[in-house]
């Protein structure tokens, strides 16, 4: 019977682990095919400047920093990126905020990650100081493995920063990762759990340092996985749908940091 239990044992044990080689095999050759994938690239430049609503209205600068979110990568016009859905929206008004004559501006970088955020927030600063500032960060701290706390103090620090010049601050947290077509599963499963990992880092350095948290992976995730028609064609960047939803999610905090004091 010993000997039975014994090879029963390593029977099993050499099934476990053939089994986590062939999942790291797999794994493994889903990160090959997602980084062969063709994906969208920016179509406007590095930096958008533009203006919206009447120009008698009162004047709200508002800047966003961050990735290719920040710049609108998967759209093909400025009006469907998520800087200038909230444009109008901001432009628009409520019966709260009533209607302003908004100035945009972008100083995002695709791929850029929360180390890129300094340089980000002195380009941001130039010039006259904006009003309100958006940054959406996290995906590509998420899935090249950076430690949440890591780039969470990162971003915290990018934070203060702008607090400290008298911006108001709003950040999109790392988006659901386990929304993205471009990654299959189980890969897919493994990077939602990433991302989430990171916006809660990201969730607690924000508010330490005095911005408001909007947390995209809660607010929008469903939308994203429901409907491939929020992502353009390469299954990663937003759609100008996806865009949308986005805008829709932070205006609230956007519009209250618009009319709050510094």
């Amino acid at each position: 019977m010993a000997g039975l239990n014994a090879r029963i044992g390593k029977a099993a044990a050499t099934g476990l682990l053939a089994g986590a080689v062939g999942g790291l095999a797999l794994l493994a050759g889903e990160v090959l095919a997602a980084k062969a994938r063709r994906y969208a690239k920016p179509t406007m430049g590095l930096a958008l400047r533009t203006s919206m609503g009447k120009l008698s209205a009162p004047t709200l600068r508002l800047v966003l920093l961050g990735d290719s979110a920040a710049i609108g990568v998967g759209v093909e016009w400025l009006s469907e990126t998520v800087g200038g859905q909230l444009a109008r929206l901001l432009a628009e008004g409520s019966a709260e905020t009533g209607e302003r004559h908004v100035l945009l501006s972008s100083v995002g970088v695709a791929g850029s990650r929360s180390a890129d955020l300094a340089t980000q927030v002195a380009r941001a600063l130039l010039g006259d100081r904006p009003d309100v500032a958006v940054v959406l960060i996290g995906a590509h701290d998420a899935t090249s493995l950076r430690s949440p706390d890591d780039a969470a103090e990162l971003l915290g620090q990018a934070v203060r920063r702008l607090r400290e010049s008298g911006v108001r601050v709003v950040v999109g947290t790392c988006p659901d990762l386990g929304a993205l077509r471009a990654i299959a599963p189980p890969l897919r499963q493994v990077a939602g759990m990433l991302g989430r990992r990171m916006a809660k880092a990201q969730a607690r350095a924000v508010q330490a340092a005095g911005g408001a948290v909007v947390d995209l992976a809660e607010e929008t995730g469903a939308v994203f996985r429901a409907d491939a028609g929020t992502l353009c064609f390469d299954g990663f960047h937003p759609s100008a749908d996806g865009y949308r939803v986005w805008a829709h999610a932070l205006y609230p905090a956007v519009a209250k940091a618009s009319m709050s004091g510094v």
